[in-house]
């Protein structure tokens, strides 16, 4: 199989690329920044890796390189909380979704023979966020920044069903593994300082990145999958949960919280990301016979905290 990746050199691509090359995948990188990602998958280690270097919100001579490929499946989307939503970087982090998305398509569209898939990356702030609430894939969407951020994204991906591609739609939620989310709270836990960001209570819809790539390539194979499937564990945890299983794990209190101010402080409206939350559950995913390897957030810490 042939498969073209953005966000290839993101937290979640380093890790599906390296899956699609253990099986013996090729695979097109398209990418920003083809230095870097160069330095992330030299061809010694990578020999079927190949690099393209793309602008994601411009149509270009990159799109023809669609052709060919299997499938697509498309990561990419600036940060979403590493700093403050000024009206520029909320645009940024529509467009980059948005327009990156709609030149995708626009590059399925122009392919000769075209991929028969799309695996397009969503997020669970698709459904906004509650302390009450539970949501799977048929709850409705919220009105909040992220979940408009959401809706724009799900829609320019549903136009690649005009051209007979198949389109699975992740909406994923925390992604651990060594790195990402995790590798933001361990110096805290490390310095015998960790705890709950904000109250505690709120809702953490997560899933272990080995996970992730798994229902990715499920996704790009099965071809009884398609539509919006919630990329998430089946047994979500309140952030107390999560911390307090960090420090049992690591033998380290979790006793301090982070209190919401603080981050208002640093983050502002970004905030949200952290200290609001969401129950959301898997229900089409599991429907579909996906096999989940870290159901519980004791047994996904388990394994990347002691490895």
């Amino acid at each position: 199989m042939k498969v073209a990746v953005t966000g290839a050199t993101g937290f979640v691509g380093t890790h599906l690329i390296n899956r699609l090359q253990r099986e013996g995948h090729q695979v097109l990188v398209l990418t920003r920044n083809a230095e870097r990602a160069r330095l992330l998958f030299p061809t010694v280690a990578f020999p079927q890796v190949e690099i393209i270097a793309y602008t994601p919100l411009s149509s270009g001579d990159w799109q023809n390189r669609i052709a060919g490929c299997d499938g697509v499946v498309n990561l990419a989307g600036a940060p979403i909380a590493e700093s403050r939503w000024t009206p520029e970087r909320k645009q940024e982090i529509l467009a980059s979704r948005q327009i990156g998305t709609e030149k995708i398509v626009e590059a399925i569209a122009q392919a000769n023979p075209r991929p028969a898939v799309l695996v397009n990356s969503s997020a669970i702030g698709y459904y906004g966020t509650s302390e009450t609430a539970t949501f799977d894939e048929t709850s409705p969407a919220g009105n909040d920044f992220l979940a408009q951020v959401c809706q724009a994204w799900e829609a320019e991906a549903e136009k690649v069903k005009q051209f007979g591609t198949r389109l699975v739609i992740l909406r994923t939620g925390i992604v651990l593994g060594n790195g990402g989310a995790i590798a933001k709270m361990l110096p805290p836990f490390k310095l015998f300082a960790g705890g709950p960001l904000g109250s505690g209570q709120q809702w953490f819809s997560w899933i272990h990145v080995n996970d992730l790539v798994s229902l990715i390539l499920q996704s790009l194979t099965d071809l009884n999958l398609a539509g919006a499937l919630n990329a998430t564990a089946p047994k979500p945890v309140k952030m107390a949960e999560l911390c307090s299983t960090m420090g049992q794990i690591l033998n380290r209190p979790s006793w301090l919280p982070v209190p919401a101010f603080a981050l208002e402080l640093l983050l502002g409206d970004a905030a949200q990301v952290v200290l609001e939350g969401q129950q959301v559950l898997p229900k089409q995913t599991q429907s579909s016979g996906f096999q989940y390897q870290y159901p519980t957030v004791q047994q996904a810490l388990e394994d990347i905290l002691k490895s």
